[in-house]
């Protein structure tokens, strides 16, 4: 018979860092904020939690490196928002950004969970980032948790 490893929802003991970018405050604000009601009722020490204020997306990859470098944390969440204007600035700073994230988790093998928004509207951004269902910084909360168990498990 087959084994089925996957991790679950139980925060317990696990510590967790956020680097969430001021850039678009209204929007991060409201992700961070998801992310934490999330990671507290999934019984996450609010003691285990380490959050970093950066100036913009651009910034949130080096700061992820410095924290998993740390060897301090089961997983990471970026927070994030990048709207697209009417230059290509939006593509190449959502673009570095992305890739920044997926390099630091290879290269450390700890779980970086992305709630970067990337819309063309502040609407867009802005029902993604409520006190609803729908926030995703909590969706990355979740995932951080479920994937910080999975690669406990995985390494046991």
């Amino acid at each position: 018979m087959s084994q089925l490893i996957k991790g679950d929802l139980s925060g317990k003991g696990l510590r967790i860092g956020i680097v969430c970018s001021r850039f678009n405050h209204v929007i991060t604000g409201g992700l961070l904020r998801g992310a934490m009601r999330a990671l507290i009722a999934c019984d996450v020490s609010e003691k285990d939690i380490t959050s970093v204020e950066v100036p913009g997306a651009f910034e949130i990859p080096v700061t992820l490196d410095l924290l998993a470098g740390s060897a301090k944390f089961d997983a990471l969440i970026a927070i994030g928002c990048v709207i697209k204007g009417e230059t290509a600035h939006f593509e190449y700073i959502a673009d570095s950004a992305m890739k920044g994230i997926a390099t630091v988790s290879e290269k450390y093998r700890i779980p970086v969970a992305c709630a970067i928004l990337t819309t063309y509207t502040e609407d867009q951004a802005a029902s993604r980032s409520g006190d609803n269902e729908e926030n995703k910084g909590s969706e990355a909360a979740l995932t951080a948790i479920e994937m910080a168990n999975l690669a406990r498990q995985l390494k046991a």
